[in-house]
């Protein structure tokens, strides 16, 4: 709930270069995240059903601290933000404490929404790969067993963390594709009424833009990865103190295979359902100021 936009102005809101701005602040959010998970194993119990047995609860226990922490969230207005999807809609009818706030019309009704694709491919993909380091408890090099009890607690909560962040980041993906629809009204209309989702693909995607983000997201991890309290020549020749809670490349195979094809999947679906006529909904949201 970091926003560096002010959702509450159109024209800021819908603006391409605040847009970027976001995304760049964004990648400081998750990068951040992933450090503070990657100090703990993987603890894949946390992730089984049945794993840690729960009352009333037929999900993991990171489902369980998840759906704890939206519940809270919900009652501080925070989903009903245009730029906030909870993984559990049904905390949707949960009535905040806190007076809403007017947000203008900023997209289009729709129901793309990537969360279950997120959290799949967190659990499966993105986890096993920074915290394989500091799971490897018994020094075999096979960090994906790393187990202990002790910070299940603390590993769940670091869970959600990124999670919202990684969800926040690629749904987005709506305000960039607005916003590039606004810009090409008749180009993006004939391509969305020919259900031409490859080609739409191809007119968002900026490689270049994209590679610049890939190397950014390097060197933000390498810097944020580092104690800068420490000396480049402390710990012997060719030692690279500080580096070392977060695998830099695994940060940047993160973005580069799925927070980027993510959120350009959220970017097409959105255009997709641009045309579509919804049901009468008010001209205005109300949510929370992030």
């Amino acid at each position: 709930m970091d926003s560096t936009i002010d959702l509450l102005d159109s024209s800021k809101a819908l603006d391409l270069n605040y847009i970027r701005y976001q995304l760049i602040r964004l990648e400081d959010t998750i990068v951040f995240t992933l450090i503070e998970r990657a100090q703990f194993p993987l603890n894949p119990t946390i992730y089984a059903v049945p794993g840690v047995p729960l009352p009333n609860f037929s999900g993991s226990f990171m489902d369980w601290m998840l759906y704890q922490q939206e519940l809270v969230y919900a009652r501080v207005r925070r989903y009903q933000a245009p730029d906030e999807y909870p993984f559990f809609p049904e905390v949707l009818s949960i009535e905040p404490i806190l007076k809403p706030l007017v947000y203008p019309k900023l997209l289009h009704p729709n129901k793309v929404n990537v969360n279950e694709r997120i959290k799949d491919i967190y659990v499966q993909s993105i986890l096993p790969a920074i915290c394989r380091r500091s799971g490897d408890v018994d020094g075999d090099g096979d960090g994906d067993r790393g187990e202990r009890k002790e910070n299940y607690g603390s590993s769940a909560v670091a869970d959600v963390a990124v999670l919202q962040a990684l969800s926040r980041r690629i749904h987005f993906g709506k305000f960039v594709a607005e916003a590039k629809f606004r810009g090409d009204v008749e180009g993006f209309t004939k391509l969305i009424e020919e259900r031409n989702g490859e080609e739409i693909g191809d007119r968002i995607t900026k490689k270049a833009v994209e590679e610049e983000v890939l190397r950014r997201l390097r060197y933000k991890a390498k810097i944020y990865g580092r104690d800068p309290t420490l000396k480049p020549d402390e710990g012997g020749v060719g030692s690279d103190v500080g580096v070392g809670k977060i695998d830099v490349e695994a940060v940047v195979r993160m973005y580069r295979d799925f927070v980027i094809p993510l959120t350009k999947d959220v970017e097409v679906d959105y255009l997709l359902q641009r045309l579509v006529v919804q049901p009468e909904e008010p001209t205005e949201s109300v949510g929370l100021a992030v």
